[in-house]
């Protein structure tokens, strides 16, 4: 039976989960597993490799055949560097010791490599938000002196302004028209004409008698 040490999937829609499993190479992926020997989460920066060493050295040891993912986290985790290192001691090329201490010292700078990392990634994670917070903070000053300078120009504007005076319409005098005068006209005086007076002729005397003559 060949066997494969694969990777089979869980979790929900968008946030997947993995189980690194021994199973069948004639098994469907999610399908039945042999054993489970680890679990890989890829949500996490950096991504979370948990392997049971052992068990995986076992299999490795007997044959099974990772693929190309879980080979690189067998490497990662040096599942195979350790099974090469045996191998050598198999073949007379090493002795246990040497072998034991040319492991260790690739686990610790392999350790310090990944805390290193973990480091770098905290730090530019934490001067990512920094830089974030920052840029919100002078957005909301920037949005506060706007505001501010809008309503020093309302405060302003209404203080110059002159009230406008307001105009009390007085009434309308009443103008009481007097009733016009009644023209009483006078009875005309009466002209009283004096008789004229009469004119006497006197009697022409003798002397003028004889002038007409």
């Amino acid at each position: 039976m060949a066997t494969k040490i694969r990777l089979a999937r869980h979790g929900k829609k968008g946030k997947p989960f993995y189980h690194i499993v021994t199973a069948d190479s004639r098994a469907k992926r999610d399908g039945r597993y042999i054993e489970r020997i680890g679990s890989y989460n890829p949500n996490t920066n950096p991504a979370t490799i948990d392997i049971d060493f052992d068990r995986a050295m076992y299999w490795v040891g007997v044959g099974a055949q990772p693929t190309d993912t879980v080979r690189a986290m067998l490497s990662y985790k040096g599942v195979l560097y350790k099974n090469h290192l045996l191998n050598g001691v198999k073949k007379g090329a090493l002795t246990n010791e040497q072998a034991e201490e040319k492991f260790a010292k690739w686990l610790s700078e392999k350790e310090a490599k990944i805390e290193n990392k973990i480091t770098s990634i905290a730090k530019e994670e934490d001067s990512a938000i920094k830089a974030k917070l920052a840029s919100e903070k002078e957005k909301s000053e920037a949005r506060a002196a706007a505001l501010a300078e809008v309503v020093a120009e309302d405060t302003a504007a209404e203080n110059t302004e002159e009230p406008v005076a307001e105009t009390t319409e007085e009434p309308v005098a009443e103008t009481t028209e007097e009733p016009a005068a009644e023209i009483t006209e006078e009875p005309a005086a009466e002209t009283t004409e004096e008789p004229a007076a009469e004119t006497t002729e006197e009697p022409a005397t003798e002397d003028s008698k004889e002038v007409e003559k």
